[in-house]
């Protein structure tokens, strides 16, 4: 596995041990439909609320800031997925969120993590 794809993988690891100690229910990881993928998908249970999670790790900020990397057109593709997702699971009633997750992996031992919820809306 090529180097970036480990520290992306590490980084949706600490992603999704994050949102579990926060108390949400990890219910998919890399959710792929077509071209796109959904790297967590989670329930917040109380209030109940689906979460689409989109994990940017980086080993250091000098390309600028993980979340910076969500683009319009990332936005559109996690969009698309998400309907897909929401269709196939029989969950179109669930309210649901987008969030990112900033990972800097720059001290591995202490990476810096930023959760961003509700950081686009799908209409």
């Amino acid at each position: 596995m090529a180097a970036h794809n480990e520290l992306g993988k590490q980084g949706e690891d600490i992603a999704a041990g994050y949102l579990e100690a926060k108390g949400y229910q990890i219910l998919d990881r890399n959710y792929r439909f077509e071209k796109g993928e959904i790297d967590v998908v989670a329930l917040m249970l109380d209030p109940a609320e689906l979460v689409f999670v989109e994990v940017k790790t980086r080993s250091d900020d000098t390309w600028g800031h993980p979340e910076e990397a969500v683009t319009e057109a990332k936005k559109k593709l996690i969009f698309r997925v998400a309907e897909c997702y929401l269709y196939e699971k029989h969950m179109n009633t669930v309210p649901i969120r987008f969030d990112v997750m900033s990972i800097n992996m720059k001290m591995p031992e202490h990476p810096l993590i930023e959760h961003f919820e509700d950081a686009f809306r799908m209409w």
